[in-house]
């Protein structure tokens, strides 16, 4: 069947934070599929052209909106929310930034920097001449209201899931959610065109799309937090030219994190002649983090996989 003849509705009702007493924007029942509008994490603040006096500019409230709320019929605390991620509809372009403050390595990269590329269907011209990205679509945003009243900020993730920038919620994926509230309230936004794992910068290749999502309702599966089922390989899209890895060794994940990851900028910047803010947003967007042993203690190793397919 061809996507002109689909007869979903698409939700076009944006909202900041999570919030269990948010008028739901539709209703449907288990075995729905709805297509969702979704701003880019910037909240519309940023566009093909823009600057880093965009960046500078950003304000900070109106960042990470997300679509909905859409109360499933039947959901009841206790209850998994099964939500299939069918399809992402990409916009061509992106954005990537270091934002003061924000990121894993902010003390080292106190200053704004914007990168805006353009993606097809298979990659992003993220430094043009340097590096390309190939893209993977995802949503980065995507869980159900908590049952604690109140306005609860978009930016940690949480039990109910958010934030999680799980870069596997992909199309194909199936996505498991504890419901806390009566009708579970989901909503999803923050997509991306492409992410390591890791997301060390703070942003991935944060971009506007469109997604369809069928719903469905395991009853009862009481989850401690969120769980998914992807419907092949993971990493297909970065596997072919291999990987260049970098390696954290400390008594602390974070410490290791930080290690790892300033190594691979490293790297980049000796190998690629890459600048570092450059060879840091790189990481975001492409290379993943993996915790390689937790068991020898007292050192534990983190490994920064760069797929090479980047420089190919």
């Amino acid at each position: 069947m061809s996507d002109h003849h689909h007869h979903w509705q698409t939700i076009h009702s944006h909202h900041l934070g999570w919030d269990n007493t948010l008028p739901p924007a539709h209703r449907i029942t288990p075995g729905a599929t709805l297509e969702f509008e979704i701003l880019d994490a910037g909240g519309g603040q940023f566009n093909r052209k823009s600057g880093l006096q965009d960046l500078i500019n950003l304000d900070f409230n109106n960042v990470n909106p997300v679509t909905g709320p859409i109360f499933i019929e039947g959901a009841e605390p206790g209850d998994a929310l099964v939500v299939e991620l069918l399809e992402f509809k990409t916009s061509g372009w992106g954005w990537t930034a270091l934002i003061p403050g924000f990121g894993l390595l902010s003390d080292e990269f106190p200053d704004p920097h914007l990168i805006v590329s353009e993606h097809d269907s298979h990659l992003a011209h993220f430094l043009p001449g340097l590096a390309s990205v190939p893209i993977k679509p995802f949503t980065g945003v995507i869980g159900v209201a908590p049952a604690e009243l109140g306005h609860h900020s978009v930016v940690p993730p949480r039990r109910v899931g958010g934030n999680l920038d799980i870069r596997d919620l992909s199309a194909g994926s199936t996505l498991y959610l504890p419901v806390e509230v009566p009708g579970a309230l989901f909503s999803v936004g923050d997509t991306h065109a492409a992410q390591g794992d890791g997301e060390v910068c703070g942003t991935a290749i944060e971009s506007p799309m469109n997604v369809v999502l069928k719903f469905g309702l395991e009853k009862a599966r009481n989850l401690p937090s969120p769980q998914f089922r992807t419907n092949g390989p993971v990493t297909r899209h970065h596997d072919e030219k291999g990987y260049y890895a970098t390696t954290g060794v400390a008594p602390d994940l974070m410490l290791a994190v930080k290690d790892a990851t300033r190594a691979m900028i490293d790297h980049m910047v000796r190998e690629y002649k890459l600048e570092p803010k450059d060879a840091y947003a790189l990481c975001s967007v492409a290379c993943d983090l993996r915790i390689s042993e937790v068991v020898d203690m007292p050192n534990w190793v983190v490994s920064c996989y760069l797929p090479l397919i980047v420089f190919a």
